[in-house]
């Protein structure tokens, strides 16, 4: 059932097989609605046209005459044809695209560089530390079991166990947030590589545009506001069905319709008895029409005929077949000066980016000599057709650049059309390669352009994979756009590759880390601003678990030197490794983005994971963290007060909650940011608290975790303490700047 069957002819008959039994050599009849099962050769064609945008992922169809091309996996939307096969299974190009996929190798993401040298490091020190406890402890004389107990407590406080799965929660948080910017995230990992992109390659047709044919401009010959002929002509003209047909047709009967010239109407008044079809060759469409019997803007058009023949096509060629202009509503010859001042009306408007098309016509008297329809043409006017710039397209250009992210359009339009295209959008537009440009260069050629060149024209989705190789030898994070299945090596290629939600293809969806469901520019601009914001919140987690872990450390190791027993039992250290460090932890991943997240420039991909000042950050509040809670330890320690180890325990928990308030920002102070901007940190640290009470003074866990009642004095000694360490983190910003 899930094979089609396919007509072809074989030994001088036709016979319907399945499409797996397909050879080179053989004929296939296809006809509209058919799936073409395998690459051929068109050998007859009668309106052949088909629908490539599953190979491509252009929307309009495209007509094939003798000679051409069809490619397997691709659908005939009308005519009928025979292809002779050239191609089947794998050597078609469907896989070759495939074969493409296979060889290309995915990049590992900056995070997990990042992690993986964290992790390395952290092992390195764990190991370290037990190591030295240990021998500390002995040298002591400290009881074996508790030494064994404390080393590996302390190798479990130096290595952030809650880091995983804080990473994957913010992460996982994160997609969330972009699914509801109409985001869908493919890959986790690719969240946070968001935060690290530093080009946009992007398509032009439904990412920055509508991908809506649009009338822009309607040229009547003296530059007037008569269309009446040309409007009317161009309805007629056309194969739309309701709103179904080619979008450009789609577009000219609107616009007619919008000055009140119906089809409906147009085709009863003046119903069509003959037609010469589009070809590529001529680049026109004619159709003829009997002169309607009520006046109106057509009946002076075709004058004392019969019947009214109407034209529309490429400006160029119905300027040669033309031998009158309308102006004024009548007929003037069509001298030198019309045909330059024409031309040169066309030439303003294709570089506008616009595809224009004249509207041309004459009365006939006479059904017959139809190859004779087409000349002594009155030329009417020109149509600028274009698809309009989606309305947050420029903003979120200029949002790119704001942060420091270089957008690249790559078109399969021409170089005019992209190139006003790009100036729209503020794209420099001095230089715009093209695909044939591209085929010529190499490698190193292309890699001394990529830094500089923001417009690609007449690309094809394989230029797109050397694009993204380039970009990426020049130490780029690359996101990519694509729809077609010929997208799909250069998807799987980039850092992150973005696929269509609407027009794209499985192939590419699969290929790709993230789908843009409304098929926006926008919105990748978004998930970039989700992915840095997710990407701070990483660092502070880490800032915030290594300090901690870091004074628990630095306690332990500190006070054998100073006569003091275990300052904190293993108990204790567990304690506050999974509560202290993990529920708040957990809520900084949720963290609001910061002001000027889209302000900065994009974290470079080789950065390590304690540059900016992240690993100076964790020594000095590390230190300062056992300064404050071993300090006030050793004042009760040396005062013969039992409850020193308990004011030392509760000293360094309430430092930390004091720690990761202070670094919500690291730029702003707490009050700028708000207190109430994250509850369910504020809850986490409420919650923290709580529990350290509990343990402090719940006769039941004082017994587990050998801890004594605080007065009310000691409490706020502890909580003073703290706050030092707070004001301390908030100075900092200010003395960074």
């Amino acid at each position: 059932l899930a094979v089609p069957l396919v007509r072809v002819r074989r030994a001088g008959a036709v016979r319907e097989i399945s499409a797996l039994l397909l050879v080179p050599g053989d004929v296939a009849l296809v006809e509209a609605g058919n799936f073409i099962s395998a690459d051929g050769r068109v050998v007859e064609s009668a309106g052949l046209q088909v629908q490539e945008s599953a190979l491509t992922g252009e929307s309009e169809p495209i007509l094939k005459v003798a000679e051409d091309e069809v490619f397997r996996g691709t659908f005939v939307t009308a005519g009928r044809g025979e292809a002779v096969v050239t191609a089947t299974g794998m050597r078609t190009e469907l896989g070759r695209i495939a074969t493409m996929i296979q060889k290309v190798k995915t990049t590992v993401t900056p995070l997990q560089k990042r992690l993986d040298h964290l992790a390395r490091r952290l092992a390195a020190a764990a190991l370290a530390l037990v190591g030295v406890i240990f021998l500390l402890g002995l040298w002591r004389g400290d009881e074996l079991r508790l030494l064994f107990l404390t080393a590996v407590s302390i190798g479990v406080a130096a290595v952030p166990e809650g880091l995983p799965a804080v990473v994957t929660i913010a992460l996982a948080l994160g997609a969330q947030r972009m699914l509801r910017r109409k985001v869908l995230i493919r890959k986790l990992s690719a969240v946070e590589t968001l935060g690290s992109v530093s080009v946009i390659c992007t398509d032009k047709t439904g990412t920055l545009t509508e991908n809506r044919m649009t009338v822009e401009v309607l040229q009547a010959p003296d530059g007037g506001a008569e269309f009446g002929v040309m409007l009317a002509g161009a309805a007629l003209c056309s194969d739309v069905a309701g709103a179904v047909g080619d979008p450009t047709e789609i577009a000219m009967v609107a616009a007619a319709e919008k000055a009140g010239f119906l089809k409906a109407e147009l085709d009863r008044a003046m119903p069509r008895v003959a037609e010469v079809g589009f070809s590529s060759e001529r680049k026109r469409m004619t159709t003829v029409h009997r002169k309607p019997v009520e006046a109106g803007v057509l009946i002076a058009a075709a004058g004392g005929a019969e019947y009214l023949v109407c034209t529309k096509g490429a400006v160029d060629g119905l300027l040669g077949l033309s031998v009158a202009v309308w102006v004024g509503g009548k007929a003037e010859p069509m001298s030198g000066e019309w045909r330059d001042r024409l031309a040169k009306q066309n030439a303003a408007l294709a570089a506008r980016g616009m595809r224009v098309l004249a509207v041309a016509f004459r009365g006939v008297d006479s059904l017959e000599a139809m190859d004779e329809f087409e000349q002594g043409l009155t030329f009417a006017g020109m149509v600028g057709i274009a698809d309009p710039l989606r309305a947050e397209a420029a903003g979120a250009m200029d949002k790119c650049r704001a942060a420091g992210i270089r957008p690249v359009m790559i078109t399969g339009d021409h170089p005019l059309t992209a190139a006003s295209i790009g100036a729209q959008l503020g794209l420099d537009t001095r230089r715009v390669v093209t695909g044939a440009e591209l085929e010529k260069m190499s490698v190193a050629e292309l890699e001394g352009i990529v830094g500089t060149v923001q417009v690609y024209a007449r690309v094809s989705p394989e230029h797109k994979l050397k694009i993204v190789t380039a970009l990426q030898a020049r130490g780029a994070v690359v996101a990519m756009t694509g729809d077609g299945v010929n997208d799909a090596p250069a998807l799987r290629k980039a850092d992150i590759g973005v696929a269509m939600g609407k027009s794209g293809t499985d192939v590419a969806k699969e290929a790709a880390d993230m789908v843009l469901l409304d098929d926006s520019f926008a919105s990748i601009v978004a998930a970039v601003g989700e992915g840095r914001a997710i990407y701070d919140n990483i660092r502070k987690f880490i800032r915030y678990i290594l300090a901690t872990n870091s004074g628990e450390i630095w306690v332990m190791v500190i006070a054998p030197f100073l006569g003091m027993p275990l300052p904190l039992l293993p108990l204790q250290i567990l304690w506050m490794n999974l509560v202290t460090d993990g529920l708040p932890a957990l809520a900084l991943g949720v963290e609001p983005a910061e002001a000027d997240t889209m302000q900065r420039a994009p974290v470079d991909a080789a950065e390590s994971v304690f540059a900016r000042g992240l690993g100076r950050h964790v020594i000095w509040v590390g230190l300062l963290m056992t300064l404050l809670s071993l300090g006030v330890g050793y004042w009760y320690f040396r005062a013969g007060d039992p409850k020193w180890q308990t004011l030392l325990f509760t000293t360094m928990t309430f430092a930390q909650m004091a720690h990761i308030m202070a670094i919500r920002s690291e730029r702003r102070w707490l009050f700028e940011v708000g207190l109430f901007s994250n509850l369910p940190l504020l809850g986490a640290v409420a919650l923290t608290v709580g529990l350290q009470f509990a343990l402090v003074y719940v006769p039941f866990l004082q017994g587990i975790f050998k801890t004594r009642a605080l007065g009310f004095g000691e409490v706020g000694l502890a909580v003073g303490l703290s706050l030092v360490l707070f004001f301390a983190v908030e100075a900092e910003k200010k003395l960074r700047g």
